[in-house]
């Protein structure tokens, strides 16, 4: 049955639900994690796939239907195709996507595919082996895009984006490799801006490569033409002007589409972030694991996206980067 739709305290209407199954990854990208790794949380810290399943289905009954899988890396997770699978039987889902480094997507795609993942993003930060290597510390882009490769084999999978992170001193010799693979590929390539939610905290304004200057880059060699943006989309999407492909912009930095989010998450542990820079966090993992009540749990719910940030505030005085990084929050 479903129930009130869920409003935050700005007038916006929340329907997304991003959800880290995992803090684990087997990459080490610089943007993310320090080369030697994080503590991780202990397995009876991590929520079950049943209390998973549980916290979805009551935010989907309040119209939280767009649901994406993160981590960490979500297929290091064992079982990960059976929460998919517990997920997607959830009648007001509407749409079940996973986000992924795309290292075990040879052994996985199918299963997830089956199981009921609507759509994927994969990252990709180079597709220069040494460089791939640089950025991930891990030697694994051959095996990144043969999973990819056997991905695109289902067709229900698609659209399939390539997700690569624009760093200033790194990124500007991917644009245009990344602009042909956009061209000759089935692949939407999106570049993201690099963010301060880095465990090396060696994030600063003057490491962000723009969208803009991304965009200026490939429109000066293969021109570009705006598509309108959707509504609460994160991604400022272009089309080649001779038909061949689509490439995307994801600016927060530069360019924050807070004014219409709808987004919320929920950490590997448990935790509901209202906004991605979040400072405060709602612990559902105690109440849920000391017996509480569906309506219990849907008021704390409430009460928390209530308070939800108008806006990050990244670049403007006072800013502060939370204490977790990318990877225990869940991209």
């Amino acid at each position: 049955m479903g129930l009130e739709p869920l409003r935050d305290g700005h007038g916006r209407l929340i329907g997304d639900l991003r959800v880290s199954v995992t803090d684990r990854c087997n990459f080490r990208c610089q943007y993310c994690m320090p080369a030697e790794g994080l503590p991780w949380l202990e397995r009876a810290e991590i929520l079950t796939f049943e209390e998973i399943t549980r916290l979805v289905a009551l935010l989907a009954a309040m119209g939280v239907g767009d649901i994406r899988l993160t981590g960490g890396e979500p297929l290091v997770r064992r079982g990960f195709p059976a929460l998919v699978e517990m997920l997607s039987a959830i009648e007001a889902v509407d749409e079940l996507s996973v986000t992924t480094n795309g290292f075990l997507l040879e052994r996985d795609a199918q299963a997830l595919v089956r199981a009921g993942v609507d759509r994927f993003n994969v990252s990709v930060d180079s597709l220069q082996r040494d460089r791939f290597f640089q950025l991930t510390r891990r030697d694994a882009l051959p095996q990144v895009l043969r999973g990819l490769e056997l991905l695109a084999s289902f067709p229900e999978a698609y659209p399939i984006k390539v997700n690569a992170v624009a760093m200033r001193g790194f990124t500007e010799q991917e644009v245009l490799p990344f602009a042909r693979f956009a061209r000759r590929s089935p692949y939407e390539i999106r570049f993201i801006e690099f963010m301060p939610l880095d465990a090396d905290r060696a994030w600063t304004p003057d490491r962000v490569l723009t969208g803009e200057e991304i965009r200026a880059a490939i429109d000066a060699v293969y021109p570009l033409e705006p598509e309108p943006r959707e509504p609460h989309a994160t991604a400022r999407i272009y089309r080649f002007a001779d038909g061949r492909g689509k490439i995307g912009f994801i600016n927060p930095v530069s360019e924050p589409f807070c004014g219409d989010c709808n987004r919320i998450r929920l950490t590997a542990d448990g935790r509901l972030r209202t906004c991605l820079f979040s400072l405060n966090e709602t612990d559902l993992r105690a109440p849920l694991r000391a017996g509480a009540q569906d309506r219990e749990l849907e008021q704390m719910i409430r009460d928390a996206v209530w308070r939800k940030e108008l806006k990050h505030h990244v670049g403007e005085p006072g800013f502060i980067q939370p204490a977790r990084s990318m990877s225990a929050i869940g991209g």
